[in-house]
């Protein structure tokens, strides 16, 4: 069992930064595919950045393309922790910010939110324009 607990959202103007941090425990991170997704109400929670483990020290990421450039994934292993770290905020980032976890073993990264198996509760970034 994975337990996930996010941190770092806020609220921020529009070209702004913020980091989030997901502390993961209870399972092995280093070789867990995990990723971020977003949320706003009414809508599906929607994939931002993942990253999977493919060998010795090396991991691969992938991102959506509306934050490509922006918004970049990296792992502590050593603090068992997962960032995402957004530059150049727009207004329609605002949402609240998931961090997820596959099974051992399921290594895809860019896949529905179904297929992550752990989740954290989320946190708020709102993007003022």
């Amino acid at each position: 069992q994975a337990q996930l607990v996010e941190s770092g959202g806020g609220l921020v103007q529009t070209g702004g930064s913020l980091r989030l941090s997901c502390a993961a425990s209870g399972r092995t991170f280093t070789t867990s595919t995990m990723g971020w997704f977003r949320q706003v109400p009414g809508k599906d929670r929607e994939f931002v950045a993942g990253v999977k483990w493919i060998g010795e020290n090396t991991y691969y990421a992938d991102y959506a393309d509306s934050v490509k450039g922006r918004f970049t994934i990296f792992r502590d292993n050593g603090k068992s922790t997962l960032y995402l770290q957004m530059n150049s905020l727009k207004p329609e980032d605002t949402a609240v910010y998931f961090c997820a976890a596959r099974y051992p073993g399921q290594l895809a990264v860019v896949v529905p939110a179904s297929a992550y198996a752990y989740w954290g509760q989320g946190t708020q970034v709102t993007v003022s324009s």
